[in-house]
């Protein structure tokens, strides 16, 4: 399954050919982007609602991929929030969309999810970009990557006020159709679950930010299956009378988003302590540098949110998060590396 507008030339199997920013093409000016985030979502984590936050923060790719009837669009899982985009005539769609999935979090789930939708043009206007590059984690699910910093860009305007898709509580139910989490979540095999977010400063070139990345990721993909969090053994479901198939499970792991680019590296991995020792102190001396920003959270377990469409059942995506705050304790952390940076 594809996530992206058109079909590009390649799509990439090696996850380190995607930090390559030659590879990305840019969307069409007349395009739009839709955010979403949870509200102080840190504070539903610290209360154990972690699952209920990851469920919102997928929910508008579903209802969305549902509500077209296909799921062959840009997106990205951000745990606490996502972001997509869609061609002019899906605009109406989106916003209808991004108003039922604010009011289902809210009635539903008693959680804030803020959601905003823009145009491509809006985003270029304001200095930055949004291109696009397709990453196959497996022969079955190809993932799109971002850059051009236009999701960030759109993002901050967002959290500011602007461009907000407010919800309507007469709206009717989002159709989630497909979103599941049926897995407990997946204690760590080698030491400890990270989530990573590394992210360019202004001054920080293209080139330069992906030799950075790579020497971050020859790091934490050393070893066993490149530091991927979901286990080779079959989890243990939610409802244990469910009988896994090995071979089904493989696929699920195969199918998972754990490694990402979304104007910057967004990374769920199960790594070693020195491993992520390591990667730290090649980060925070990139830092120093003013060269990036960065969030690093360490925790016991993964957890994964599964969208498994109902017209397509074979073309199942899995998306991951660390179980203690994840990428939104990373983001957390981003802050003050900015004005470190500044």
């Amino acid at each position: 399954m594809s996530n992206s507008h058109t079909q590009p030339p390649q799509a990439y199997s090696e996850f380190s050919d995607v930090v390559d920013p030659a590879i990305y093409e840019p969307l069409p000016d007349d395009w739009h982007i839709a955010i979403t985030d949870v509200v102080d979502s840190t504070s539903a984590i610290r209360s154990g609602r972690y699952e209920d936050v990851n469920f919102a923060g997928a929910s508008a790719i579903v209802a969305f991929g549902n509500a077209r009837g296909t799921f062959d669009f840009p997106f990205v899982f951000r745990g606490d929030g996502a972001a997509f985009a869609l061609p002019p005539e899906a605009a109406a769609t989106a916003a209808s969309t991004l108003r039922q999935v604010a009011a289902f979090a809210s009635d539903s789930l008693g959680l804030t999810l803020r959601t905003g939708l823009l145009s491509v043009r809006e985003v270029r206007a304001n200095g930055s970009d949004v291109r696009i590059a397709r990453y196959a984690a497996s022969q079955d699910a190809t993932y799109t990557m971002f850059a051009g910093g236009g999701l960030k860009w759109a993002e901050q305007q967002i959290k500011r006020g602007r461009y907000l898709i407010r919800p309507d509580r007469d709206t009717t139910q989002p159709n989630l159709t497909g979103l599941r989490c049926e897995w407990k979540p997946f204690p760590s095999q080698r030491g400890e679950i990270l989530s990573l977010l590394v992210e360019p400063t202004e001054q920080t070139g293209a080139q330069d930010f992906a030799a950075l990345a790579r020497s971050v990721l020859a790091v934490l993909e050393a070893g066993q299956r490149q530091a991927h969090p979901v286990p080779e053994a079959v989890a243990v479901p939610k409802d244990e009378r469910m009988d896994v198939d090995p071979a089904r499970w493989s696929t699920v792991a195969a199918n998972s988003d754990f490694r990402k680019c979304d104007d910057g590296l967004r990374l769920t991995l199960d790594c070693t302590h020195e491993q992520i020792d390591r990667v730290e102190a090649i980060l925070v001396a990139a830092r120093q540098r003013g060269e990036v920003s960065f969030g690093l959270h360490r925790q016991s377990h993964a957890l994964m949110t599964c969208l498994i469409p109902s017209g397509r059942p074979d073309s199942h995506l899995h998306f991951l998060d660390g179980m203690d705050g994840g990428y939104a304790r990373a983001a957390e952390m981003l802050a003050p590396a900015k004005q470190a940076a500044a």
